[in-house]
């Protein structure tokens, strides 16, 4: 089976990252945010905006290339202030295989992870998120795309 596309324009992620925002607004405080980079930097600036979080850092972890996953690594661990996590707030945009939230568990066990997007593969490695979405989803950030033409779903399944 091929994969199932899933576009997310700028406007949805704004609004996601703002629900994430309120699911998260009663469970804190929180000391700070780290943003997974790359995909997790937009939603963390959108959610330190909503609940007044000054100090963010970043765990750097690559485990994709333009459509496909590879075997994780981190880039940049988080500074020495975050520690095993207690008090932070794990942004990312995505869990999809877990890969990188068993890095990112590693390295802050107690922390708070969350998540716009949760596959079932990577959903228990989160505490929360808005949207689950089929394992064989991939989905396209606003960051990743541009307009263009879209071939109708119809047209798609008789290729």
């Amino acid at each position: 089976m091929s994969p199932k596309h899933f576009p997310v324009s700028w406007e949805e992620l704004h609004r996601n990252a703002k629900a994430l925002a309120w699911r998260l607004a009663d469970t804190g405080p929180w000391k700070g945010i780290v943003a997974v980079t790359r995909g997790g930097l937009v939603p963390a600036a959108i959610i330190a905006r909503e609940l007044e979080i000054r100090l963010i850092d970043t765990a750097c972890v690559s485990s994709y290339d333009h459509m496909n996953q590879r075997q994780a690594r981190v880039l940049k661990d988080v500074s020495p202030e975050v520690g095993e996590g207690e008090g932070w707030l794990v942004i990312d945009d995505l869990v999809d295989t877990g890969k990188t939230a068993v890095i990112l568990r590693k390295m802050m066990p107690k922390a708070h992870f969350a998540t716009i997007y949760a596959k079932p593969a990577g959903r228990p490695l989160v505490d929360t998120f808005i949207t689950e979405v089929s394992q064989d989803t991939w989905i396209f950030f606003p960051w990743d795309i541009e307009l263009q033409y879209a071939q109708p779903i119809s047209e798609r399944r008789k290729s």
